[in-house]
């Protein structure tokens, strides 16, 4: 498959730079079986039914984005860090601007009046050191910190900014309110430098009401990587390689995934990320099994899910690898019609945008 099938014109004013509030009073579009439907979130108890399966994500987002300078022989130059994956209780890969000027061996220190460091007292008072180890591929630099273990991401935490999408941080400052409205209400643990943006909807009456219905809840946990704002660059889409992330899917929650379906109750996945988590956590059959792994598993048109009947997203960024998934899980043609009519009738895009709930093309 070609990048160029997966394109589409999105008006600069359909990208959401604030949630919905109340979180569930945003729009929600319906797909099905070539119809659509405009309901909002807070409907969903109205969409599912009694026995069906939520598959939540319940990562939780770290402010990843840290702000700082790199000396070099009595000169600095201002630097930004998104951290990416942990390698080791004091090392991190990240993305780094600007990277040409960066050098293995280079001293970097996060923390100086630009950020949040203005803001801290006690022992940790002061920059947050690191030298950069390597250099690698795709812009990725891995970041040998002076902290380590708790230490460390107690500095990360007082430091840091939540690592809003570019899309969003280009167009406005962002503020505290971020710290809350970029985490979902059931987040559990550290660990992402993304939101998993679909269940930025949920709401904890939501959920009651949900649970009320007799719509089961399970959680899965899959830590996005930075890697997920990254364009495909390459026409040909066999060519593409997919950053890894760590997933877990712990034994319960397999056997919860499971038994819905032998009681003939459909799971839903809240997210790409749960999405891609299970797929990759079940056999050829469609069972799930316990996962504890890294997962880069790139879902495009041709692909045989086997566990997800229904899937509640996000409205994505052309030619990304997560359009290319939804137009895997409903079909390429009916989701070309679905982002049309979303984009005419004014939903609004990516990760503080609209949603989507999809029932899986036959």
């Amino acid at each position: 498959m070609r990048l160029s099938d997966f394109d589409f014109d999105l008006p600069d004013d359909r990208i959401a730079l604030r949630p919905a509030q109340p979180r569930d009073a945003a729009r929600l579009l319906v797909v099905e079986d070539g119809a659509l439907s405009d309901r909002h979130v807070r409907d969903l108890p109205d969409l599912l039914r009694a026995g069906d399966l939520l598959l939540f994500n319940d990562t939780r987002v770290i402010p990843a984005r840290l702000n700082g300078v790199r000396p070099r022989e009595g000169s600095t130059v201002a630097v930004e860090a998104t951290l990416h994956k942990r390698l080791s209780p004091d090392r991190w890969t990240a993305f780094m601007k600007p990277g040409r000027r960066l050098a293995v061996g280079d001293r970097v220190e996060f923390g100086d009046g630009a950020d949040r460091a203005c803001l801290l007292s006690g022992p940790l008072l002061g920059v947050l050191g690191a030298h950069i180890q390597a250099k690698g591929e795709g812009g990725e630099v891995t970041l040998a910190f002076d902290l380590s273990g708790a230490r460390l991401d107690e500095a990360i935490a007082q430091r840091g900014l939540m690592p809003l999408p570019p899309y969003i941080a280009a167009k406005r400052a962002q503020d505290e309110q971020d710290r809350t409205d970029y985490q979902t209400v059931y987040a559990r643990l550290d660990g992402s430098v993304a939101a998993p943006t679909a269940g930025l909807h949920f709401t904890s009456a939501l959920l009651e009401a949900l649970k009320a219905k007799g719509v089961g809840f399970a959680f899965v946990t899959l830590h996005v990587g930075a890697g997920t704002f990254l364009p495909v660059k390459t026409e040909d889409l066999s060519q593409h390689r997919m950053h890894a992330e760590y997933g877990e899917v712990s034994a319960a929650a397999a056997l919860a995934v499971n038994a819905a379906r032998a009681g003939g109750g459909r799971v839903i996945c809240v997210g790409t990320t749960a999405l891609r988590l299970i797929e990759s956590a079940a056999d050829a059959n469609g069972q799930a099994r316990p996962f504890a792994a890294e997962t880069d598993i790139f879902i495009t048109p041709g692909y045989r899910f086997r566990v997800a009947e229904g899937l509640m997203t996000n409205f994505h960024l052309p030619k990304s690898t997560l359009f290319m998934l939804v137009s895997a899980f409903a079909g390429q043609a009916q989701m070309r019609a679905a982002y049309a009519h979303a984009i005419a009738d004014g939903y609004r895009f990516y990760s503080y945008g609209d949603g989507s709930l999809l029932w899986r093309a036959a």
